[in-house]
């Protein structure tokens, strides 16, 4: 799945990829596109504080974050036991949840992904212990391919 070759490039330096997110200021991100419907956000950023995140879902992708620099904490609960706090954007394929009372807690560095299905509300950019940089792509795979 090309999808899959392109989380793959993006961790291997030398590669087109990995040159493109290694070369991202914080704050930046870029769309590239992919085969049979997926695409990738590619991102650079600083990690937040967890007062400052919130819990989403995605109906029409599967989120594949693949973090290339830098460590950073997500979070995951099952959306069917989450409120709602902003209804679905089908724009932005979201839909923002109420906080989770035990979620998941992933550590996620460098080399690293975490697979997000649409019931899994996720959490994800926080910081670890402090602010920090992070590089990484999310791999946006059509629901169903």
């Amino acid at each position: 799945m090309a999808a899959f070759a392109y989380a793959a490039e993006a961790l291997q330096p030398g590669t087109a990829a990995h040159a493109r997110i290694a070369a991202l200021k914080a704050g930046a991100t870029h769309r590239h596109e992919l085969a049979a419907g997926a695409y990738a956000v590619e991102m650079a950023y600083l990690t937040k504080p967890r007062a400052e995140g919130f819990f989403e879902t995605h109906r029409q992708y599967v989120d594949v974050q693949v973090v290339v620099e830098g460590a950073e904490v997500m979070e995951l609960a099952d959306a069917a036991r989450l409120g709602i706090t902003a209804a679905y954007d089908e724009a932005r394929d979201m839909t923002k949840h109420t906080d989770a009372p035990a979620p998941s807690i992933l550590r996620v560095p460098a080399g690293h992904a975490a697979v997000f299905w649409p019931e899994d509300a996720h959490m994800p950019s926080l910081a670890l212990e402090r602010p920090a940089l992070v590089r990484k792509t999310v791999v946006k795979v059509p629901v169903g391919a």
